[in-house]
């Protein structure tokens, strides 16, 4: 059995009085997809910056391919990536001019090729001559992704990579999300509030609440859990819930 490509352990995250994370423990393995779902304030944000080295827990530890993050951050961050709806790329910059850069910094050799093939792979070469910042909602998204996956990412961290689109897009994002994953085997952290994209993409999903994990399993099993048809029904009864029994499902 392949050891995991992260691993999470008694996790707790203080801002003065307020623990934004408390006490989280999961395993990410090698090819897997993980919803990190829950509500606004669940802690989502938190633990995401924390798996990116730009917050520090408080207690508690972080592994990244056997490595401490805390000790080896640079060297974990080279084989990692990030894409969020919630950040842009210098709009100033030519989107090839963007990816080059991006190509450029993570070491890639042969950059041009590489560009190349990440756009045609995102459907996003027409764009190449165009300035990042009058790019579309759904055009952004797929060169963030483009950037997300250039330099072929061991572990990547994608937070609501479809917010903001149009059902359509959403389709496509997805199913080029999954697609991509499965040929390169990378393993991704998945936030989204969209539960559709998380039935469709995710292999497993956690569900957190006022910072504490609440579920763990595959979708079909915390449906199960919450005798719910959908996991939109279990999110809303996790956002209303208030305190809930704290319970992993392995």
């Amino acid at each position: 059995m392949l050891p995991p490509v992260l691993t999470v352990r008694d996790l707790v995250k203080d801002f003065g009085d307020f623990r934004a994370v408390d006490g989280i423990s999961f395993e990410l393995g090698q090819g897997e997809i993980l919803g990190l779902l829950g509500p606004n304030g669940a802690g989502k944000t938190t633990m995401m910056n924390m798996l990116l080295g730009l917050v520090s827990a408080t207690t508690g530890s972080i592994r990244i391919f056997g490595k401490s993050l805390e000790k080896d951050r640079i060297e974990i961050l080279r084989r990692m990536n990030f894409s969020s709806a919630y950040t842009s790329l210098p709009g100033n910059l030519l989107v090839r001019q963007n990816l080059t850069v991006f190509a450029l910094l993570y070491g890639l050799k042969d950059c041009r090729r590489r560009v190349r093939e990440t756009m045609e792979r995102f459907g996003v070469t027409e764009l190449a001559e165009r300035t990042t910042g009058h790019l579309s909602a759904g055009e952004a998204t797929r060169v963030n992704l483009c950037k997300a996956f250039l330099n072929r990412p061991e572990l990547l961290l994608l937070d609501e990579p479809t917010a903001s689109l149009d059902p359509d897009v959403v389709d496509k994002v997805r199913t080029l999300i999954r697609e991509t994953q499965r040929e390169s085997g990378t393993s991704i952290i998945y936030t989204s509030h969209n539960m559709q994209d998380i039935e469709f993409v995710c292999d497993r999903v956690i569900f957190m609440h006022r910072g504490r994990l609440i579920r763990m399993g595959t979708p079909a099993e915390v449906k199960a859990s919450f005798a719910s048809a959908s996991l939109e029904d279990v999110f809303i009864q996790i956002a209303r819930g208030g305190d809930l029994e704290v319970a992993g499902v392995q």
